[in-house]
């Protein structure tokens, strides 16, 4: 990346690792809990990893913010270049991660570390991100790229289809009982990312590829409020399902780039195996 600004996002981004190489963003791990182990997402510890110590132990991982000194070790050798630096966070809805991002920044030279609160996760942090990296390319100011973040912060549309309860009824997001008729019933539940939190959009019975036929419907009633740089299709180990998204999408939205990536860990932790998520932004008012 040219010119003395230096992108950072957390590892709830998700996004390509060719891409984070690419542009050179620096990536701040959360934190994969296991007992007495403290594993950093995507460093210490891979999402098949995960999957393998959760059907060994039977119980899910907890999920951890990094702390205001690994913000401070992440950002202080780019400081001491004379860089600047613009970190873009998880949503501060679902992680003390912004909080403690802020704390770091604090502590650094006034004005040297600036940081923006996605009010999302996932790959919908990831499209803010690469927002903020074409910018900064085309020689934009950080309080330039600040003021385009925040119009499109809103405008992030962000859907996960869950294909097991179990990892929500694992984690205490919904009762034994849910689980067991969920289960039974075969309810797909559809998790909505709203004013930075997830919430229960809707649930479809039967078949997944129902959930993903609704998903991608809600998608393209947007099509003409789409913005049309990039659309993201994320997955846990649902390569199929997300190339058969990426394939739909591309056909009928006319988007440059309709991209897949992989969720990391934490975001793994939560919504469990065969998850597919949706991520794209609206056009700012």
């Amino acid at each position: 990346m040219s010119g003395k600004i230096k992108i950072f996002a957390d590892s709830t981004c998700d996004l390509p690792s060719s891409w984070i190489e690419e542009h050179d963003i620096g990536i701040i791990p959360l934190y994969v809990v296991f007992g007495e182990d403290s594993l950093r997402d995507g460093v210490d510890i891979t999402p098949v990893e995960l999957y393998a110590k959760v059907e060994e132990t039977g119980s899910l991982p907890k999920t951890a913010a990094p702390s205001p000194s690994d913000f401070i070790a992440a950002f202080s050798p780019y400081v001491d270049r004379g860089e600047d630096i613009l970190y873009i966070s998880l949503s501060s809805e679902l992680s003390s991660t912004y909080q403690n991002a802020l704390i770091a920044a604090g502590e650094m030279p006034p004005g040297k570390v600036t940081v923006v609160d996605s009010l999302n996760l996932s790959c919908g942090i990831g499209l803010l991100v690469m927002k903020a990296v074409n910018a900064a390319n085309e020689g934009a100011s950080i309080p330039q790229i600040v003021d385009l973040l925040n119009s499109y912060v809103d405008q992030v549309e962000c859907e996960f289809v869950i294909d097991t309860l179990d990892y929500l009824y694992k984690g205490g997001r919904c009762s034994g009982m849910q689980n067991l008729i969920g289960s039974l019933l075969k309810i797909r539940p559809v998790i909505k990312v709203v004013n930075g939190s997830m919430t229960p959009a809707y649930k479809v019975r039967g078949k997944k590829e129902k959930a993903l036929d609704q998903m991608l419907a809600n998608a393209l009633e947007h099509v003409q409020d789409m913005d049309n740089d990039l659309i993201i299709v994320v997955h846990t180990m649902a390569e199929s399902e997300a190339l058969m998204l990426q394939k739909a999408l591309q056909e009928k939205t006319g988007a440059r780039k309709v991209s897949i990536s992989t969720a990391g860990c934490v975001i793994c932790s939560h919504c469990g195996p065969q998850t597919v998520g949706l991520m794209y932004t609206k056009k700012p008012h």
